[in-house]
């Protein structure tokens, strides 16, 4: 078998394969391709259906590995957002607190304000 280089590409680069029969007068026939084809043709019925089984086995534990790391993303996006959405309902109640002391205060300023105003026009009379 020869490979001649084409031309070379920023993609990557093409060979053009040629390929020689397999009986070469010059090195005669290649005797571990004969071996693999008496391997091929001894494939028998059951063995096809063992190795497609096999393979239909291999796909099915892909799709789980798949779909299992397709739940574990998931799982981590739902806490994200269950977090995010406890974090800001926190803020929100630390925020809804601090506007009711604050006007809490004022409310207990204006009272007592009002209570000294209200004295201090009784001491007048």
């Amino acid at each position: 078998m020869k490979d001649e280089s084409l031309n070379k590409r920023t993609s990557g680069q093409a060979f053009e394969v040629i390929l020689k029969s397999p009986t070469d007068p010059v090195t005669g026939p290649d005797p571990r391709a004969c071996l693999c084809r008496s391997q091929e043709g001894a494939l028998t019925g059951r063995a096809a259906e063992k190795k497609l089984e096999a393979a239909e086995e291999r796909r099915r534990s892909q799709e789980k590995l798949i779909l299992k790391a397709a739940g574990l993303k998931k799982r981590e996006h739902e806490k994200e957002v269950l977090n995010k959405a406890q974090e800001v309902n926190n803020n929100y109640s630390k925020m809804a607190e601090e506007k009711l002391i604050h006007k809490m205060e004022v409310s207990n300023e204006n009272r007592s304000a009002r209570l000294s105003a209200l004295k201090q026009r009784l001491r007048e009379k």
